[in-house]
């Protein structure tokens, strides 16, 4: 095997600049939902989301280190992840977008541990939140998945800075 490196100089790199090259990687899109102490819901878009592992059942996600949200997500035992379905585009906006209730006029049904699953959603994971690793600016969430459900469909998609669906 032989490596090479270009005799170019590398291009210059900031900020926007890696993120215009991460968003040419098209990824599905999450909403992850779990309980807060006085029993309202707490839900979030991601995109940042794969599996790890089959035995044990695991999967990733990250959030940023600043977000409001991360002693919820950091403190709770539990957490679902909604695979978002290409007609749910609107729906990714509204948990995107400041909100004081999320859950308003959104149709849910509740996990074995009484978290939401979003309506018309690709797939969902209840997940135990196994274990966190800070790195850099995020917060990687490693969930151990207790159970899941599937409607296979058509998926969402981010890729460009957009949404796109068949």
């Amino acid at each position: 095997m032989s490596i090479s490196s270009s005799p170019n100089a590398a291009p210059v790199m900031d900020a926007r600049h890696f993120r215009d090259a991460l968003s040419q990687f098209a990824t599905g899109v999450t909403i992850i939902t779990t309980r807060l102490a006085d029993n309202s819901f707490l839900g979030l878009t991601a995109s940042s989301f794969n599996s790890v592992s089959l035995n044990p059942p695991l999967v990733l996600w990250s959030l940023n280190q600043a977000a409001k949200s991360m002693p919820v997500f950091s403190g709770n035992s539990h957490y679902v992840i909604n695979i978002l379905a290409a007609d749910q585009a609107e729906l990714a906006m509204k948990f995107a977008k400041p909100s004081d209730d999320r859950f308003a006029g959104v149709d849910y049904t509740l996990s074995p541990t009484g978290l939401p699953i979003l309506a018309g959603v690709s797939a969902w994971f209840e997940c135990h939140n196994r274990s966190r690793y800070p790195e850099g600016d995020h917060v990687i969430f490693v969930g151990e998945v207790e159970c899941c459900d599937v409607r296979a469909q058509a998926p969402l998609v981010f890729h460009g800075g957009r949404f796109l669906s068949e």
